[in-house]
């Protein structure tokens, strides 16, 4: 048993079994403890996944092309700024970075920096939403449980607590309609927090949320994910026991992007029509059949540029979705 959930055991005996998102927050984020705040590194070979984040830098230089067009689209103002969302270890940051250097580029994590009180630009994001934390239910024929953490026979285990919360009623009846009885799902209730917040901040500019995830429709019935999306990972090795080895392990739920889109939508940002990471990508890339992402120097390899292009077309193309919302002022 690590040092985390013998703490995570102390809060459940003092204050009896806790909401999952308050778990999930501290197995990633707590700020000794958590999968986040840990020194080794996450990503890559020698870590637990791999992200859009790594296929560098063909990935940041067609998200560079993006923004850059977008920049002309709203009439090239001084005051353009950046931020994005979850930037990790800058990978793609650096990209944009080096071949826009005369914009505004502002880092923001869940623990730390802060939107701007004012923008026009882009609000970008790539696999932020999916690492929120999120509260659990089941769908019962008669009424909404909540999924906590507990112990059963001394071991961290789901129980069931009614009735839920009115705001966690609301996402139900707004975004996953006809569930199915017996199906789980997340509610994500601070993806919509942040959707505010950026609305708040963005007087005119676009959201480019990119993630892996579902429409409201896909999951109607229980058609998918009728037990919920909720996976860990550890040295690339997907598991369904989310509570094993709290802040060992990475935690993530599939985003609902109905509720992205409709709840942006009641703040202003107006959403376009949902697609595939191969979509969004080609219809950068098409203008130029992708030369400015290909280009290498002397010291680079252009045939690994044409691999890492079609890992993200293809081998991670279909698995994210992208979601372009905007905000006219």
């Amino acid at each position: 048993m690590n040092e985390l959930e013998q703490e995570i055991r102390r809060r459940i005996a003092a204050a009896g079994p806790l909401p999952f998102d308050q778990f999930m927050n501290l197995a990633l984020y707590h700020p000794e403890l958590g999968y986040y705040s840990r020194p080794r590194d996450p990503f890559g070979v020698h870590g637990d996944y791999y992200t859009n984040s790594q296929v560098q830098p063909v990935f940041g230089r067609l998200i560079a092309q993006q923004i850059l067009a977008w920049e002309v689209e709203l009439g090239s103002p001084p005051e353009f700024t950046v931020v994005e969302l979850g930037a990790g270890r800058g990978e793609t940051a650096r990209e944009v970075r080096a071949l826009l250097p005369h914009i505004r580029y502002i880092e923001v994590e869940k623990r730390s920096g802060a939107l701007p009180e004012q923008m026009v630009g882009v609000v970008f994001s790539n696999e932020f939403f999916d690492a929120l934390p999120v509260e659990v239910v089941e769908f019962r024929p008669s009424r909404l449980m909540e999924r906590r953490v507990g112990l059963k026979k001394d071991k961290l285990a789901w129980v069931e607590r009614a009735p839920c919360s009115t705001r966690i009623e609301d996402y139900a009846r707004r975004f996953i309609p006809r569930p199915a009885p017996g199906q789980v799902i997340e509610v994500n209730l601070e993806a919509l927090d942040w959707l505010e917040r950026i609305a708040r901040s963005l007087v005119r500019g676009l959201v480019l949320t990119i993630d892996y995830g579902y429409t409201a429709g896909e999951i109607a019935g229980g058609r998918r994910f009728s037990d919920g999306s909720l996976m860990s990972y550890s040295r690339h090795t997907a598991s369904e026991d989310v509570l094993r080895d709290p802040g060992e392990r990475d935690i993530t739920a599939h985003v609902n992007f109905t509720a992205l889109a409709e709840h942006g939508a009641s703040l202003g940002l107006e959403p376009s029509p949902l697609q595939t990471q191969t979509q969004f990508l080609l219809s950068i890339g098409q203008a130029d059949n992708f030369a400015s992402a290909m280009t290498a120097s002397l010291e680079q390899d252009t045939f690994r540029h044409r691999q890492l292009l079609k890992t993200l077309l293809f081998d991670m193309g279909e698995t994210y979705q992208v979601l372009i919302q905007k905000k006219n002022g």
